[in-house]
């Protein structure tokens, strides 16, 4: 373990210099800082649910500009945070690790627009922009320490939960979100957890991290993480009211197919559980977003 972390250091001060003459733009450097995948991806999720579920243009559009925000500040302040453990790791494609963006840049990035997060946030009205500001908040906790815990799957299901409500809250009446939209998201939010850690758990545990999927180990991950997938697919078939029609039951049949392919094959390489989990939530978003219409139902 020593001589790992001494090479990563190493390794991490060589690429910095040699990075520092390449002349990359900072500009470009802080954008791969930011998780540029998850943020567009939960962006473009809460917008279109935004537009589904009726809200007008101006309200898309704050809805857009707030989980944005929230997005960048939460990915800069991973990365500014993991930077030593990124570089010690050897792991490739983190610009704060490798010296191309500095951290104080990347910090000074992750609060600037957290602080902007709060008026456009507050904008679809003082409940929806709580709501947001709370699972924002969540999924700072989880970067400045929680994900080194047995709760650390908390802020992911908080983060995820909190996403129908602010969308429901910005419509007129301010209705809340029904119950099985905020339980399916916080469910796909556990999901994405377990899936997103499964590849790094033995660097985690060598790091000393030590989550609730670093704790559950690789075996038990890999078997745990279509339950919570399935459960939200379930929740968005049966939940609404009505038969669950065409789409519902596609939906459930694409998701126990992924699923289970997950389960069977993911001892090959714990990548395939990841993939599979990722298509089973895409199923998911696609049914979220056909019942859209009928998330402020009870």
């Amino acid at each position: 373990m020593g001589d790992f972390v001494t090479s990563g250091q190493a390794g991490w001060e060589g690429t910095r210099g040699r990075n520092r003459g390449t002349g990359l733009p900072a500009a470009v450097a802080l954008a791969r800082a930011c998780h540029p995948g998850p943020t567009a991806a939960v962006t473009t999720l809460v917008t279109a649910l935004a537009v589904a579920s009726g809200r007008d243009t101006a309200g898309c559009v704050l809805v857009a500009a707030a989980v944005l925000a929230g997005q960048l500040s939460i990915g800069w302040c991973n990365d500014a945070v993991d930077a030593g453990r990124d570089a010690a790791a050897g792991r490739t494609g983190k610009p704060v690790a490798d010296g191309t963006v500095s951290v104080r840049t990347v910090w000074t990035a992750a609060v600037a627009v957290l602080v902007l997060c709060v008026p456009l946030s507050l904008a679809s009205g003082p409940a929806a922009g709580a709501v947001h500001l709370t699972g924002v908040a969540a999924a700072w906790a989880y970067d400045l320490g929680l994900k080194a815990t047995a709760l650390s799957w908390l802020p992911y299901a908080v983060g995820f939960g909190v996403l129908p409500p602010f969308v429901t809250l910005g419509l007129p009446g301010s209705p809340w979100a029904a119950w099985w939209a905020v339980l399916a998201a916080a469910l796909l939010g556990c999901g994405a957890h377990l899936a997103n850690v499964l590849p790094d758990i033995p660097a985690d545990l060598a790091a000393g991290v030590r989550g609730w999927p670093q704790r559950l180990g690789d075996a038990r991950v890999r078997a745990l993480i279509p339950l919570p997938l399935l459960l939200a697919t379930g929740l968005l078939v049966f939940g609404p009211p009505g038969p669950p029609g065409t789409a519902g039951w596609a939906a459930l049949t694409v998701a126990g197919t992924f699923a289970a392919a997950g389960s069977l094959l993911g001892g090959r390489s714990p990548r395939i559980p990841f993939a599979a989990a990722v298509a089973v939530a895409a199923a998911d978003v696609v049914l979220l977003l056909t019942r859209a219409t009928a998330i402020t139902a009870p």
